[in-house]
């Protein structure tokens, strides 16, 4: 088995400064952090260069790679990539190519856009605000693909937005945009809470190539092994595809706190891994 490349969401250990979180998650035995970017600053679309080389250095300093972004939008406030207010998406499409440049100046290799509390269709206004959400995925993949970056669309839970769903409906919007630069992945949680099995889901759409990444997180919303899926289905199904791209660990529900649980995920995923290479 193909030794998976697990990542830490560095929301899960806030609490730390950026410094703490790399040592923590090289400690812990991650393989790199994926940067929730409102953990950097307040603004992090703002981030000077000489600050975004800083935070390279320290995470090259503490053995620990950046592999990306994700949670994108959360920071400034007010920014929607579904509203039909045109200075609301001349604004959000502005800061996710800032986002992409800040990807970029941290050494990372792709962004993943869940954020469903800046994708939720407007009532009222639902044509409009597939439109702005296809007009602003248009724009991040020309900026991606502009800086060798690709932009990941995460399907995500039903209860969490409207816009994009399943790994069909991804699929459909990129092929839309028809831009190398995007691609889809499969969120534990959020298939799990749209009733998708994710060993059989991951099984169908693995062969086809379409899965650029994956976050672990239980259907309780917790670490992976805290709730009911079956994670040694899961990585058996990754094994028996060879798939090597990205994963990381995304709780949102840490207990009993977000060092033990990032803590118990790491060790909990590495053992299911050694325990399929032994055959059990």
């Amino acid at each position: 088995m193909t030794r998976l490349r697990i990542n830490l969401c560095t929301e899960v250990v806030r609490e730390l400064d950026f410094r703490g979180q790399c040592a923590f998650a090289r400690a812990a035995g991650y393989d790199g952090l994926e940067v929730a970017p409102f953990t950097l600053a307040a603004d992090p679309t703002a981030l000077p260069d000489r600050r975004i080389g800083e935070l390279r250095r320290i995470a090259d300093g503490e053995g620990i790679a950046i592999a990306g972004l994700h949670w994108l939008l959360a920071e400034p406030a007010g920014l929607s990539i579904t509203s039909p207010d045109a200075a609301v998406s001349r604004a959000t499409r502005e800061a996710g190519r800032r986002l992409v440049d800040l990807c970029a100046g941290l050494g990372g290799s792709y962004l993943v856009h869940g954020s469903p509390g800046q994708r939720r269709i407007e009532p009222g206004h639902e044509k409009e605000s597939r439109e702005q959400a296809l007009a602003y995925f248009a724009a991040t993949a020309e900026a991606a693909s502009a800086a060798g970056l690709r932009y990941v669309i995460e399907p995500l839970a039903r209860v969490d937005t409207g816009l994009v769903n399943t790994v069909d409906e991804a699929l459909d919007l990129i092929a839309r945009i028809g831009s190398p630069a995007l691609a889809t992945m499969i969120d534990c949680y959020a298939a799990s809470a749209n009733d998708e099995d994710v060993p059989a889901l991951l099984d169908r759409w693995l062969p086809t190539g379409a899965i650029f990444h994956l976050h672990f997180n239980d259907d309780d919303r917790r670490g992976p092994g805290q709730g009911g899926i079956d994670f040694a289905a899961v990585l058996k199904v990754l094994k028996s595809h060879d798939y090597a791209g990205a994963t990381a660990v995304e709780p949102f529900v840490y207990v009993p706190d977000g060092q033990a649980c990032a803590a118990r995920a790491i060790g909990y995923l590495r053992g299911l891994e050694a325990a399929i290479r032994a055959g059990a």
